[in-house]
């Protein structure tokens, strides 16, 4: 569920949506999803001053929180 909302989100906002990775790794009942673009599209996915990277963040966070997870996305 939460892999698919990442990817939807993150999707539009790049040239190479074959290429967008997700890892998926839990420990202690922390989530913790990797994501990986084309190396032209990190700058998209992070945008000025990390922006949009912090509202992909926020949603993803939100959305974990409604179901009582905690949730980290890390971007390279």
């Amino acid at each position: 569920m939460m892999e698919q909302l990442i990817k939807a989100i993150v999707a539009p906002l790049v040239e190479h949506p074959e290429q967008i990775e997700l890892q998926i790794r839990e420990h202690d009942g922390i989530v913790t999803y990797s994501l990986s673009v084309h190396s032209d599209d990190k700058g998209k996915v992070i945008g000025k001053q990390g922006s949009v990277a912090k509202a992909i963040r926020t949603v993803v966070n939100a959305s974990a929180s409604y179901r009582n997870q905690k949730v980290y996305v890390e971007i390279s």
